[in-house]
Order: structure tokens, then sequence, then C-alpha cells
């Protein structure tokens, strides 16, 4: 079965914008968890903006389920995975001033880098995917590099179903997911997925592991709230 892990960023930003602790990051991860989901993604960024360093140590220390930790490789980043140990590790290559990730990585150009981050990650016990485009090439050298799944970046995806053609918008990322499947490589996705389009996306992708939301969810919540916005997901994904 497909996992859905909650992207928690936004209730950060809300809880940020006041300068107090409300909404209760901790409590809403915990929430999300009795829910139903089936982990929790933070994306901390150097200006802490919303999720923050301390947020990461504390959710490791509560949560129940995978913890997924996206971010740029910097050294602080690093040193913060080896620290917390979360189940996964997200490597995107987002500069730090980004409003949130707008590309994969050219895992062709920055294979020797990349090389050496995976491994070490590896090294503290923490699994590595690798956000990437819905292209072979980058796949494969994904592979080659020694991660252990690939995110696929799934805005083309959502911007191509919202023009109403399912089937070629999805296209090119079943055959990514399937050869990606093929090289041993664990399949992610996430980025702009919602209660719309991410059915279709798991009916056309067997071999998914996990789906990362967020913003799409926090919004529904607003309108269903959270307990119902979770069962609906997971009711996207067969469950």
């Amino acid at each position: 079965m497909v996992h859905l892990s909650v992207n928690i960023n936004k209730i950060a930003l809300i809880r940020n914008s006041r300068g107090h602790n409300l909404p209760d990051v901790l409590q809403v991860a915990q929430d999300c968890i009795r829910f139903g989901a089936d982990g929790i993604t933070v994306h901390p960024r150097p200006d802490e903006r919303h999720v923050r360093r301390q947020d990461v140590y504390d959710l490791k220390a509560i949560l129940s389920v995978e913890l997924n930790v996206e971010g740029y490789p910097s050294e602080s980043f690093l040193r913060m995975i080896e620290e917390v140990q979360p189940a996964q590790a997200t490597l995107v290559p987002d500069p730090p001033q980004a409003l949130t990730s707008n590309a994969g990585w050219d895992t062709v150009r920055y294979k020797g880098m990349l090389a050496e981050i995976t491994a070490r990650i590896q090294a503290a016990g923490v699994r590595t995917s690798l956000f990437v485009a819905p292209d072979l090439e980058m796949i494969e050298a994904a592979r080659e590099i020694g991660a252990d799944r690939i995110e696929l970046y799934t805005e083309a995806f959502a911007a191509a179903y919202d023009q109403g053609d399912p089937a070629a918008a999805v296209e090119p990322y079943a055959r990514s997911a399937a050869y990606a499947h093929a090289l041993g490589l664990g399949v992610n996705a996430g980025h702009d997925l919602n209660l719309r389009n991410l059915a279709w996306l798991a009916q056309h992708l067997p071999m998914l592991d996990e789906v990362s939301i967020g913003h799409a969810l926090v919004c529904d919540a607003l309108y269903l709230g959270l307990e119902e916005t979770i069962r609906r997901y997971q009711g996207c994904l067969g469950k």
C-alpha cells in the first residue's frame, strides 16, 4: 500500500505568523497520525520561515511513524540528518531563497557530489531519496549514485491533469516509475498532488511507495477538517 506522509510545513507557517505555539506543530503531527497518516514530512529551510530545526529534533523524539526530512544538502542540513536520524532524507536542489521546490536534480551533472552525500547519509542509517523529474536518464544516474529511492516531481503531472488529459499527464510518470522500480529504486512522489489527481496517479503507478502532501491537504482541512481530509486522501490511495 502507498504510504501517505503529511507535510506539516504550512502548519508551522501559521504558527510562526503570530510568534506563539499556536497551532502546536507537534500536536498536529500526532493528530495526523491518529487520523491515519503513515508518516510526517518536514522541509526545514535556513530562514526557518515554517518548520524550524528544533521542530525536527522534537518530532523525531515523539513520532511513532516515519519522519521524512527534505532539504538542500548543505553541511548544516547533513549534520542535522546525522544527529536526528530520520527514517528518510529527501534531497532537493532548492536554493535557500526558493519559495517551494520547483525542479528535480540534474543527477548526471551532480553525480559525484550526490554520491558522496548519499553515502554519508546512508552511513547514518538513513534512507536517501532524490527529488527528480520523470526523466529516465536522471533516474538511471540516481541508481548509479546509490540512492535508495527517487521522489518524482509531480508538478507537471498536476498541471497536465487539470488541462483535461489524465492519460497523457500520467504516462511519463508511469514509465519513469516502472523504470526506477526495475532498477531496484523505491518510488515516491510529491508536489501539487491533491484530492482531484491523487487517485489517478496511484492507480497508474502500482509500485509507488509513498506520497508526501502538505499544501493541498492543509487547504482541504480548512473546509473538511483534518480527520476527514486525511481519510479522503487515504481513500484516494485505496485505503
